[in-house]
């Protein structure tokens, strides 16, 4: 599947007073059943787009892995909407990180709150890197504008890898941390060194969110929305900088400011 969008369906539009019929793009959902080991482990609502990342990602961030090399074998089958995974190890390993359920694309409570992979995995960020406030509001211009699903549909959730001055991978999804695990998946893959890089993300900074840059080992995550306080915390604890609501040349940095720079005055 090349993109995460449905073309044409008609629609009745209303503007300055006027009635129309227009084609819009919609965001497909599409369900994503993890298979491990020939069991089934978890499904996924997400767009059908770079879903071997995803799942790489998703099983990482689950603790069902911890390098790429514990992944024997890995096929997606989109005509049926399985991933196929061979792990080196037993399934009843992976399942001791994870609990089984229905993870949906909803910005809601579609996971608990600190599983036992979450305690074992998240980890404490001490990157020194710094980032110009400039740099950040151009980062986030930049991911949006490389986003073709998000320009045509609005209904997705970006989240990009970048330098202090370059994106290095844009991620698309109807799920944000699904975008996320896109991501992660990519660092995991390819062995992406990341001391030098920051996440750029679209979405609302939410725990879950947090324990996922967190598992990155990311100092910096720059996002377009708000944060929540359960999440600020983490940042704190972690050594995470949490910026919010980068949008129309403004930011927020509420956790660890002194990784941008022009803040020491402060």
């Amino acid at each position: 599947m090349e993109d995460a969008t449905q073309n044409g369906w008609k629609t009745v539009h209303f503007e300055d007073g006027v009635f129309s019929r227009r084609e819009e793009e919609i965001a497909t959902e599409f369900p994503l059943t993890v298979m491990i080991n020939g069991e089934e482990f978890a499904t996924i609502v997400c767009s059908p787009t770079d879903l071997r990342e995803m799942t790489i990602g998703f099983l990482a961030s689950e603790g069902a892995i911890r390098r790429f090399q514990e992944i024997a074998s890995l096929a997606i089958d989109e005509t049926q909407g399985f991933a196929h995974v061979e792990l080196t190890k037993p399934l009843e390993k992976a399942k001791e990180m994870h609990s089984k359920r229905f993870i949906g694309s909803c910005c809601g409570k579609s996971r608990q709150f600190y599983f036992k992979a979450d305690v074992q995995t998240a980890k404490t960020v001490m990157t020194r890197l710094q980032i110009k406030p400039e740099a950040c509001i151009r980062l986030m211009k930049e991911m949006q504008a490389a986003s073709g699903d998000f320009q045509r549909t609005g209904g997705v959730h970006n989240a990009a890898l970048a330098t202090v001055d370059d994106l290095i991978a844009v991620k698309t999804d109807i799920g944000r941390h699904n975008a996320l695990d896109k991501i992660y998946g990519e660092i995991i893959e390819k062995r992406i060194p990341l001391s030098d890089k920051v996440i750029v993300f679209s979405g609302r900074i939410s725990s879950e969110v947090l324990l996922k840059i967190s598992k990155m080992g990311i100092g910096i995550l720059i996002s377009k929305s708000a944060p929540t306080d359960l999440a600020l915390n983490l940042a704190h604890d972690l050594g995470i900088t949490a910026i919010g609501f980068t949008r129309g040349g403004k930011m927020n940095i509420y956790t660890h400011p002194e990784r941008v720079i022009g803040t020491e005055a402060l």
